[in-house]
């Protein structure tokens, strides 16, 4: 698995393709959303918001729909997603899902959004992830066990450390995987994806 794009680790942008999956809004209005919905992985507001709205568009994700000024207030433009958009916003949760990184932010965001794909692509991603992890987890050992009797533990801690973040992300994935099979994990509506 290729390791993450800079565009996967935009998840500012990630966050405003998803807000507007259910429709118009302005960059105000999902700045107020991320906040209320506490998606602390969305950091920089709201700066940061002003400038993922303008690559989005930039790259035809989005489009500026209407810009309006109530009373003094400042104006506001509302944007909605393209369908490039909408496809984009898949991709990128999709190789969040699959693809392990040492950051487990992106792997949160894509967790914050997962409905927005289907119940097998998110079957399909996960495999891909625990695939990627039991990977890793074999070489780490691997390399616990060929290190272990050669040096002192408090040199090997870190390797211990590593080894025990990557089966525990394993675990976990595994479970999440057991639950989508066994169908208890109940899926949203395409209207309930994102509060």
């Amino acid at each position: 698995m290729p390791p993450l794009r800079r565009a996967d680790r935009d998840l500012v942008g990630l966050t405003v393709l998803a807000l507007l999956l259910h429709g118009e809004r302005h960059t105000y209005d999902m700045h107020r959303q991320i906040i209320d919905t506490r998606k602390d992985f969305v950091v920089g507001l709201p700066r940061s918001m002003y400038h993922a709205v303008e690559r989005l568009s930039r790259d035809n994700l989005v489009i500026a729909v209407e810009t309006t000024r109530a009373g003094n207030r400042p104006e506001r433009t509302r944007y909605r997603l393209t369908d490039a958009g909408r496809d984009e916003l898949r991709s990128r949760v999709r190789r969040l899902l699959a693809t392990p990184d040492r950051d487990p932010t992106p792997f949160v965001a894509a967790l914050s959004y997962v409905g927005c794909v289907s119940v097998g692509e998110a079957q399909e991603a996960l495999a891909e992830r625990a695939a990627a992890l039991t990977e890793a987890a074999t070489a780490l050992r691997a390399d616990f066990d060929q290190l272990g009797p050669r040096l002192p533990r408090v040199l090997l801690v870190e390797l211990e450390y590593e080894l025990a973040r990557v089966t525990g992300e394993l675990d976990w994935v595994r479970a999440l995987q057991a639950d989508l099979d066994s169908g208890s994990l109940a899926w949203p509506t395409p209207s309930q994806v994102i509060p």
